[in-house]
């Protein structure tokens, strides 16, 4: 059994400004699991946030291979990928990619979609999300009738800047540009509890899906009052990155926002997905700056999901792989066993 890396550079089509930063690129690995003439495939990115640079990830994907040890078969690598987890824990998004690639490889090697390996209900296509950033209106206003008119019928508007009234005024022109298109809002944690009810009510005649995370991790206690006191479901985003964290979420949470690269990986979403379905709590499937690589691993969770956001690969220029689609707002399940998506480049 072999595991190779390649690295990459991806670039935005544009730069991505949220509440804590502006992104224009990132760096990723691509991490291949080769066994008998069978490859699974992952992918990590770098992420500021998360402390995870190149070196970093380089350091972590050697304790990956320490992990594999003498393993000779791919099969016997899944049941102990919570121990990976385990000796990751500051580069979860390193384990995800292992996790990826070892489901990639057993689905490809059973001749089977990731989503029937996993037992997830079946999925043929999806709407995703788009995201907006922190621009002025005008040009949101603008992105958001370019968008519907591409097709998309779900719209991600980052908020969070220094002036609320240009928050404000941001989903305005997107509402009126994009009169039928459901509304996720992401403030990124940007808001104290008392800012986000006013923000939040002042919104609540613009017909608001969800609202991701409106103050900062680890504030349980105001994420309990703004998601009693505002008109639209409150979904927990950093505050739900692992199985663990769900536990401890207020009652009235309107959601859980699960994200491969921040739990671990398909298992860890698996397990966070099975306590959302017994507390009755409505899954979010979000993602990073990515290739289809990454996101098509999402993607065959998408049948257990109520919010599909998706849209990694659609930020970037030249997605090196080729098969989920999302151009015109549906990721498509891509044909062939296992990820399915195709590598246009060259390996």
């Amino acid at each position: 059994m072999k595991l190779d890396r390649h690295l990459s550079r991806l670039t935005l089509a544009e730069p991505l400004r949220i509440s804590r930063a502006v992104m224009s690129e990132r760096d990723a690995v691509r991490v291949t699991l080769s066994h008998d003439d069978i490859r699974g495939q992952g992918e990590v990115v770098t992420s500021p946030r998360l402390g995870l640079n190149i070196p970093a990830v380089e350091r972590a994907l050697d304790t990956a291979e320490e992990w594999i040890g003498g393993e000779s078969d791919p099969a016997g690598l899944r049941p102990r990928l919570a121990g990976l987890r385990e000796r990751l824990p500051h580069a979860l998004p390193v384990a995800a990619a292992i996790d990826a690639a070892v489901h990639d490889w057993l689905a490809s090697a059973a001749g089977v979609s990731l989503y029937e390996l996993l037992g997830t209900p079946a999925w043929d296509r999806v709407p995703t999300a788009y995201t907006i950033g922190i621009v002025p209106p005008e040009d949101a206003r603008q992105a958001a009738e370019w968008l519907v008119h591409r097709g998309f019928t779900t719209l991600k508007l980052k908020l969070g800047a220094a002036d609320s009234v240009s928050d404000i005024g941001r989903v305005a022109a997107v509402r009126a540009a994009a009169p039928a298109a459901e509304l996720l809002l992401d403030p990124n944690g940007a808001w104290d509890s008392d800012t986000a009810i006013t923000v939040l009510t002042r919104l609540a005649d613009y017909e608001i899906a969800a609202v991701e995370q409106p103050v900062p991790a680890g504030r349980l206690d105001q994420l309990a009052i703004v998601a009693k006191s505002v008109p639209m479901p409150v979904i927990a985003d950093e505050d739900a990155g692992s199985r663990t964290d769900l536990d401890a979420l207020p009652a009235g949470i309107g959601g859980i926002n699960i994200k491969l690269a921040e739990c671990g990986g398909l298992d860890a979403a698996l397990s966070m997905i099975d306590w959302a379905r017994h507390a009755g709590v409505p899954v979010m499937l979000g993602c990073q700056v990515s290739t289809s690589l990454s996101i098509a691993a999402a993607a065959h969770l998408s049948g257990a999901a109520r919010w599909v956001d998706l849209d990694g690969h659609l930020l970037i220029t030249d997605d090196p792989w080729e098969g989920l689609g999302g151009a015109d707002g549906l990721l498509r399940r891509p044909q062939g066993p296992g990820l399915g998506v195709r590598y246009r480049g060259t390996r």
